[in-house]
């Protein structure tokens, strides 16, 4: 069940070849992840839920409500952070470059439960030992079209004239134009006839605390014939995900690399579900890890040359929640 990335990628080919069902997961670094037969994931702990499909788990309480208290990194460790990212923004070395944290918190439910009640399009519960509840796809395979919805832009929807304010937006109009323009090369990579169908579109989500709205756009490409060989070069090619590392991606990772004070392992990595003709696969944002018998929430956000480094820290512990209302 657990692998190498590449004896995942390997799996994929074959399975996909065959037109066998599989459920896989990517780390953010490409180096390990998982594989299995559907059927099997609940007998392994493994229970996920990818836009309605998926297995099930019992929900251990529906009526208590979720207490989540945030203890995030402090401001003068996320300056020190930001200001080594700032700097190689500033010297062209990067135009977008996604930095993340992880914050302590102390939560009242399990992650079963987590899992269980939250609302989210992308869920998975990896044997009590992380949880997801991700609005993000990473990309979509039906019928040889390849689509990806890149995630960029955030802004509390209680905050007057929210949708507008968050459109205009120079410094988020320049970080989503920067993330379309790299996914839009990526998916080229293995596709073509790559279009930008749907630009910065408005989707809302509904959390313990607050509303918030986030960007979306959509890119699709025309993948090759039997491209179901291939499921495992194509994601091999794409990841890291473009929305959560940056641009341009290799010197981007090396960036990240230097600034974070932590590995994010299957934190901003990729899991999908292929059901024997289509794929669907989302980002694993919105992540939460058991850690010691602490619980670890990561979260971040996307730097460029306009950002302020309090509006990205207030960000980073504004996606720390739960999608249970």
């Amino acid at each position: 069940m657990l692998y190498t990335a590449e004896r995942v990628f390997e799996l994929m080919n074959l399975h996909g070849s065959r037109m066998q069902p599989f459920l896989f997961g990517i780390d953010f670094e490409v180096m390990h992840g998982f594989f299995i037969n559907p059927t099997l994931a609940g007998n392994s702990g493994i229970y996920f839920n990818i836009n309605g499909i998926g297995n099930t788990i019992e929900s251990e309480s529906e009526t208590e409500t979720v207490n989540l208290v945030k203890h995030p990194v402090d401001g003068i460790t996320y300056n020190k952070a930001f200001k080594h990212v700032y700097q190689n923004l500033v010297e062209g070395n990067s135009y977008l470059t996604n930095l993340t944290f992880p914050t302590d918190i102390e939560l009242n439910i399990s992650l079963p439960e987590i899992f269980a009640r939250s609302k989210a399009r992308y869920r998975l519960l990896f044997q009590d030992e992380f949880v997801v509840f991700s609005p993000e796809i990473f990309v979509q395979i039906d019928n040889g079209t390849i689509r990806s919805f890149p995630m960029k832009g955030t802004i509390d929807a209680s905050l007057p004239d929210a949708e507008n304010r968050i459109l205009a937006d120079p410094k988020e109009t320049a970080e989503h134009n920067t993330i379309v323009d790299l996914i839009r090369n990526d998916l080229s990579m293995v596709a073509t006839d790559v279009k930008v169908d749907r630009f910065r579109y408005i989707e809302k989500i509904a959390t313990n605390e607050k509303s918030l709205l986030q960007v979306s756009s959509e890119i699709s490409g025309i993948l090759p014939q039997n491209y179901q060989t291939g499921l495992g070069n194509i994601f091999r090619k794409l990841l890291p995900a473009g929305s959560v590392s940056g641009a341009p991606k290799n010197k981007t990772l090396q960036i990240i690399h230097e600034a974070e004070i932590y590995s994010r392992g299957f934190y901003t990595g990729v899991f999908g579900y292929f059901d024997g003709s289509k794929l669907d696969s989302g980002v694993m944002i919105r992540f939460i890890k058991k850690e010691n018998e602490k619980l670890i929430f990561c979260s971040g956000g996307g730097i460029t040359a306009n950002s302020n480094p309090q509006t990205e820290y207030n960000e980073l512990i504004d996606k720390v929640y739960v999608p249970i209302i």
